[in-house]
């Protein structure tokens, strides 16, 4: 450690994301990235906007993309806030929203920057078990807190809450912000923004990182309230008043745009999702229920960092998470093409007759 940091910095856990490697002809099934890739409406957009006009700023507004989520959502525009990727959303969320007297709540198996979040901007949390099927129990909620958030479908489980229990939440939960982290809600769920009018604490947020295939431009959204959107808006312009650039701008308005693409797109990883998971079952993983791009498996008579190894081995690699104790034999699977599936179960079979 250095003399030079601030005590902050020396007690910081960072996140650890997914593994990026640089190997040739490997099956990368880790970080939930979409398989099929951007729509073609993306490319010619980029294509268009990049030209001399790189030289000025984009608009700090990002006017053009708020527009199209708002259409695309049938929400007001000030309804809408866009940031770098989702997770500077959850950033300026967890500072603008978070920082309060009671303690946030979120899941104890759940998308780990949420702690990272609460260790940097140094706020007070509660983790909320999941029950013995890896589900998330909104009663266990109903207690004082500074705020309560989690994703929908959970993360890494891929387990979904019903439309009808997050407004069970609501109801109960009106002194403090309830965020919704939607980063895959478009593979099986139905969004929380159709609650948005009805309740002036909800803030949802999402991605276009999965199911718009744009994981490399980072472009991540909130719906909310116009106070919440409000809020988010101090935070970014004290922060980084320019988050998206010109190219972020037209190639996320192009993706809502494109809705045979993102339906093409759903409807592929719906599909292999649920062929993986009769494979799996057939030999004898025991799969928690997906609304994701992704399986949360696991075999009864195999570790799962033997798994993960003995995967990776053969030019495969998926996520294992080690941490805490009770996932420690489950891998995170992502849904990929088809062939690309079809080879991780004929490298499954060889591993599971040893």
């Amino acid at each position: 450690m250095s003399k030079y940091w601030s005590d902050v910095v020396r007690q910081l856990q960072p996140y650890v994301p997914g593994e990026q490697p640089k190997i040739a002809n490997l099956i990368k099934l880790n970080t939930n990235e979409h398989p099929l890739g951007p729509s073609p409406a993306v490319i010619d957009a980029i294509r268009a906007e990049a030209d001399e006009r790189l030289r000025l700023y984009p608009d700090p507004n990002s006017t053009q993309l708020k527009q199209a989520i708002a259409d695309y959502y049938n929400v007001p525009r000030d309804r809408v806030f866009v940031g770098n990727g989702s997770d500077e959303v959850l950033a300026h969320l967890f500072v603008g929203m978070f920082q309060q007297d009671e303690p946030l709540l979120f899941p104890d198996i759940t998308y780990s920057f949420y702690k990272v979040y609460c260790g940097l901007y140094q706020i007070d949390y509660e983790t909320v078990p999941l029950d013995d099927s890896l589900s998330i129990v909104v009663d266990d909620y109903f207690r004082p807190n500074g705020g309560i958030i989690f994703p929908n479908p959970n993360a890494p489980t891929g387990r979904l809450l019903s439309l009808s229990e997050i407004e069970r939440l609501l109801q109960y939960n009106t002194e403090s912000v309830v965020a919704i982290d939607e980063a895959y809600i478009d593979f099986g769920g139905e969004t929380a923004i159709a609650l948005v009018d009805r309740y002036p604490n909800l803030l949802v947020t999402q991605t276009l990182s999965k199911s718009r295939s744009l994981a490399g431009l980072r472009i991540g959204l909130a719906v909310g309230p116009e106070e919440l959107i409000d809020g988010l808006n101090r935070v970014k312009d004290s922060f980084n008043s320019y988050p998206l650039d010109r190219l972020a701008v037209v190639a996320g308005t192009a993706a809502f745009g494109d809705r045979d693409w993102f339906e093409k797109g759903r409807q592929l990883i719906v599909s292999q999702r649920d062929w993986l998971n009769q494979q799996f079952a057939k030999r004898g993983f025991q799969t928690l229920p997906s609304a994701a791009n992704f399986l949360f498996t696991r075999h009864p008579q195999h570790r799962g960092s033997r798994l993960a190894q003995g995967l990776r081995d053969r030019g495969i690699i998926v996520r294992h998470f080690s941490q805490p104790d009770r996932i420690s034999d489950y891998l995170r699977i992502t849904v990929g093409m088809p062939e690309q599936n079809q080879a991780l179960i004929a490298a499954m079979d060889t591993l599971l007759v040893h």
